[in-house]
């Protein structure tokens, strides 16, 4: 009798293990449909493609960043996805975005800048060391609002430490969102940067683990125009600014 029992749990124990093996390898997989939906209406000058989706997006996938690329005339998965969080009051539909209001913005944007504390990192990107002295903009009313500025050089009534008294910057990407034209009130300093943790949230921006955001500096390429696609459904026609 006991040996039966054992073996009914050993049984049970397996079918949980390749239950779980075949949902892991379908999230590592994005369907084919939704890599069509997502690069249909992307510039034909972008081969170099990070996908925030969100939960509901690919079929038993937590929120995960997919790295894609294009070559030749066909995009694949260039990398295994890799888990991320983004803002406490998850993602603002485009155009929605506001300033302190904890979202992430949804919609396509460029990636164009890595930054970090070292003086130079693994990264094909164009770098900026944040120092002591660097800060970014987030008051509405200051004239350089969404802007890396020198302390001395502005008078903004709020700003964020660009080199934190924590890793979160240690390394980053300057998310395109609000920067060209600048919007009042619109939101600012968007980035992919490093978590707190995996049940952590951000003020509005991409966060991942320290390994997953070098892993993607160290693949991003600029000849590539390479952008970020956030909470892909629906998507517009043009790339955000």
């Amino acid at each position: 009798m006991k040996k039966r029992n054992l073996f009914r749990t050993i049984i049970h124990f397996a079918v949980l293990a390749l239950a779980f093996f075949i949902l892991t390898a379908c999230a590592a997989k994005i369907k084919t449909a939704d890599l069509r939906s997502v690069t249909q209406n992307i510039s034909p000058d972008t081969r170099q493609i990070l996908l925030v989706a969100d939960d509901g997006f690919s079929s038993f996938a937590p929120r995960k960043v997919y790295a894609l690329e294009k070559t030749s005339s066909t995009w694949r998965q260039a990398m295994t996805p890799f888990d991320a969080v983004v803002g406490k009051n998850g993602f603002a539909p485009q155009g929605e975005k506001r300033e302190g209001d904890g979202r992430t913005p949804s919609g396509v944007y460029r990636l164009e800048t890595a930054f970090g504390y070292n003086e130079c990192i693994d990264t094909k990107m164009p770098y900026r060391q944040a120092l002591t002295d660097d800060l970014w903009v987030d008051d509405p009313d200051a004239p350089d609002y969404n802007r890396w500025v020198k302390q001395h050089k502005t008078r903004a009534a709020s700003h964020e430490k660009m080199r934190r008294d924590d890793d979160l910057y240690k390394y980053g990407i300057i998310i395109e969102y609000n920067t060209d034209p600048v919007i009042k009130g619109r939101g600012s300093a968007i980035f992919l940067h490093i978590w707190k943790g995996p049940g952590s949230t951000t003020a509005g921006c991409v966060a991942a683990s320290e390994p997953d955001i070098l892993k993607i500096l160290s693949w991003l390429d600029p000849a590539a125009s390479p952008v970020i696609v956030i909470n892909p459904e629906p998507l517009e026609k043009e790339i955000h600014e």
